[in-house]
């Protein structure tokens, strides 16, 4: 690494006294083309562990042809460190010890003294080696619990701030439109409200610790077509707007994100790494939105190598930083021409400008332009004695992972107590039961780069941290029981000649706990995960036939399926005696579903995301317009899902009454409030999830049937009722109208409680009143509630 430095310019700058925004202004005046554009790239060391092997992903290599060398990279400064800790395994000593190193070097090679922004994933937890791995998005959604996902960020922030690290590149915000693209493990689910108030509280929870947040994807990666990664998506920006925007915006607007990142799907043609419609009218002047968009990893190279809109990597630079992309990841490639295209006539230097004037406001925000009162460089202060997986952190990871199990059925064997299993036979079946990493995403830390070694056996690194599997938490749940385990069939390939070893175990048991789902990867090293997509719904391998052999055997099933995304169960669930779904459930995974099965915990997850009846009907979501629903004898295919978004049972009874709206009449521009009754009639407490939907009787354009206006989490004891009041304001029946203007339209709404979209037992109504009204700006964007 370079020790040359240059003459150190010092100036307002380094005042810490003055507002992020002066301060960059008074840098940005100061620094030649060179340096700043040296503020909008990156640099990824893509160090060499010689016992790996092969790439975190197969583009790699091909994106990173005429990378500089880092020595040579920094020689004006830098924008972003990639991945320090997330590359290879590195302790927390030996990661810090990279970063100072490579602090120090950036400091020094510019005449500012300006540092880099080191940034890290962290979508399951912080990936890094060592890290608490906690359940992953999908898993988020079925909690419907924004404060326990905030808190969650929070605990991650706070440990990727004692290692010196700035920014994390999470949470995702894709709303799912087909469950078979691999990354619906990565997303919150299907419906835009519960993605939007979960992503919003993770993002406040990260940013709460001084970790900037960054949106993804923006916008559309997740509608592709036949859910393939990295394919075209065909949408209306009507539907894109209505459901595709709206987590985004209410992230950007209430969250307060610092940075949001591209997607790399392009949307009717336009790539969004250079769409100005996306990143800057939209994103910044609709929404108000003032930190960085940065790039997809290698994003701008796809604008010449996949998109084919540019004719180089000069002129996919331009296109980026024009459109609004301030800032290239995972390196730098062509925003390194941007400086001269400046001198050519080819870029204005205001274009530049603004993406620099943003990247060094953000360094000042985050006090990395400070000087000490010595007058020495900025340093990254660092905890090398920081626990990543502390006792704290576990317990949040089993109370996130415990509410996020989903009870689909229960035909009374659960919960199955270890006093009514005593001296009987669990036959434990399934490829989940005995592997911890099934329990965890593919940007889990272990499934993401700990699997690039050889036939992951991750030699002398380990898995990281202590994960016990299901099989070992059944075990020490039922101690006075015979639990016995057969594999049955792999996850990733087809082999049934287990099969039948399973089913005899079965046969010989009391109770069978069968667990499938699968196992995550990259780019199809899994089932699930970035480039894992897959052709139906059907469980993975052989283990349709796995459950199906232990069906027949007539001993109790309880099916545990443990996956990345909803698999059809229509040709098992009925023969099931139970049904338990886990969305990787992360480090605590294993424990959280044995303290459910035996009862010692309460079923209170919900779907975020329905599971469907057959394996190639893989429903667009709940949220659509009549010809979207079952037809009724015009198609024979009939898209209604086995269980639909929001459904979990408990192990009580909860019935619901008195829906009343306490104005019927709603002016277009009013608010009024909505309340149900929920009562717990059973014998166990629980936490329902109380859901209020909304359908618009007669709009001017196809409007969704049923769509979540509101949800809130309430705690009932035995026999206790409680009122949930939701506060609503007409700005949430707003829709995009015919000519592109959100409007909204006087008329009929219906109102729906119950528990899940599906089962929806109350309904009343309320009247609009008052002429079309357009809405420019700001706009209500939530349905708070208050339990009484």
């Amino acid at each position: 690494m370079s020790n040359q430095t240059p003459d150190r310019i010092t100036g307002p700058w380094n005042d810490a006294s003055l507002s992020a925004a002066e301060r960059a202004e008074a840098l940005l005046a100061q620094m030649t083309l060179e340096e700043k554009v040296s503020q909008l790239g990156s640099h990824w060391e893509m160090r060499e562990d010689p016992d790996t092997q092969g790439e975190v992903a197969p583009m790699e290599d091909a994106m990173s042809s005429g990378k500089l060398p880092f020595e040579s990279e920094i020689l004006d400064g830098e924008g972003h460190l990639t991945r320090t800790y997330g590359t290879v395994a590195l302790s927390v000593p030996e990661g810090a010890a990279d970063l100072r190193q490579r602090q120090a070097a950036v400091i020094a090679a510019n005449r500012f003294g300006i540092p880099a922004i080191a940034h890290e994933e962290c979508l399951t937890g912080y990936t890094a080696y060592q890290a608490t791995v906690y359940p992953t998005s999908l898993a988020w959604g079925a909690t419907f619990d924004p404060e326990l996902i905030e808190e969650m960020a929070a605990a991650i922030g706070a440990d990727m701030a004692a290692t010196g690290v700035q920014q994390g590149l999470s949470p995702v915000l894709d709303v799912v439109r087909d469950a078979r693209w691999g990354r619906v493990e990565e997303t919150i689910g299907e419906d835009p409200y519960v993605i939007g108030t979960l992503a919003t509280a993770y993002v406040k929870g990260l940013q709460s610790a001084g970790i900037i947040a960054t949106l993804k994807h923006f916008a559309g990666y997740a509608a592709s077509r036949a859910a393939r990664n990295h394919a075209p998506v065909h949408m209306g920006r009507r539907e894109l707007i209505d459901m595709i925007f709206y987590p985004f915006e209410l992230a950007v607007r209430e969250g307060k994100v610092g940075s949001v990142m591209n997607s790399y799907a392009d949307i009717d043609g336009e790539a969004p790494a250079a769409s100005h419609w996306l990143l800057t009218e939209v994103l910044r002047e609709q929404w108000g939105f003032e930190g960085t968009v940065v790039a997809d990893y290698w994003s701008v190279a796809f604008l010449e190598k996949m998109h084919h809109v540019a004719a180089d990597q000069a002129e996919a630079a331009r296109l980026a930083i024009s459109a609004g992309l301030d800032v290239e990841l995972p390196h730098t490639g062509g925003y390194r021409t941007l400086a001269q295209q400046v001198r050519d006539g080819l870029l204005e230097e205001s274009v530049l400008d603004a993406s620099v004037r943003r990247v060094l406001r953000q360094k000042a925000e985050l006090r990395l332009l400070d000087r000490g009162a010595d007058d020495a460089d900025w340093e990254p202060r660092i905890d090398e004695s920081v626990d990543l997986d502390s006792a704290s952190n576990r317990a949040l990871a089993r109370k996130v992972a415990a509410k996020s199990l989903v009870l689909l059925k229960n035909d009374g064997v659960l919960p199955a107590t270890a006093e009514s299993l005593a001296g009987k036979r669990i036959a434990v079946v399934g490829p989940s039961a005995d592997e911890p990493r099934t329990m965890m995403g593919c940007y889990s830390f272990p499934n993401h780069v700990l699997a690039k070694y050889p036939a992951g056996t991750f030699p002398h690194k380990g898995i990281g941290v202590p994960m016990p599997s299901m099989l070992e938490s059944l075990r020490e749940a039922y101690p006075e029981s015979e639990v016995s385990y057969s594999y049955g069939s792999p996850i990733v390939n087809y082999d049934d000649s287990q099969i039948a070893a399973a089913a005899e175990s079965a046969a010989a048991a009391d109770l069978a706990v069968v667990t499938v789902g699968d196992l995550a990867g990259m780019f199809g090293a899994g089932t699930s995960g970035e480039g894992c997509d897959v052709a139906d719904l059907k469980l993975p391998g052989a283990q349709q036939e796995l459950v199906e052999a232990v069906l027949a055997t007539g001993t109790p099933v309880v099916l545990v399926v443990i996956s990345g995304r909803p698999y059809a169960l229509g040709d098992v669930a009925e023969r099931c005696a139970a049904i338990v779904q886990g969305f990787f459930p992360g480090e605590e995974g294993g424990g959280a579903l044995a303290d459910l099965l035996r009862g010692a915990i309460e079923p209170t997850g919900r779907l975020p995301i329905g599971v469907p009846v057959h394996p190639g009907g893989q429903p667009s979501g709940y949220i659509a317009a009549p010809l979207g629903l079952n037809s009724q004898g015009v198609s024979n295919l009939d898209p209604t899902p086995l269980y639909p978004f929001g459904h979990g049972l408990s192990y009580t009874s909860v019935e619901y009454s008195e829906l009343t709206v306490s104005d019927a009449e709603l002016a277009v521009d009013g608010a009024t409030e909505v309340s149900v009754k929920i009562t717990n009639t059973g014998e166990r407490p629980t936490e329902e999830v109380a859901q209020l939907y909304f359908g618009d009787r007669v709009a001017s354009v196809a409007r969704p049937v049923r769509q979540l206006l509101g949800y809130a989490k309430v705690e009932l004891a035995p026999g206790q009722s409680r009122t949930v009041t939701f506060q609503v304001h007409a700005d949430r029946f707003s829709f995009t109208g015919v000519d592109y203007r959100r409007i909204v339209e006087p008329g009929a709404i219906d109102l729906y409680a119950g528990p899940s979209a599906g089962e929806l037992p109350l309904q009343t109504q309320l009247e609009l009143t008052g002429a079309v009204r357009e809405i420019t700006g700001q706009r209500v964007l939530t349905t708070p509630a208050r339990i009484s």
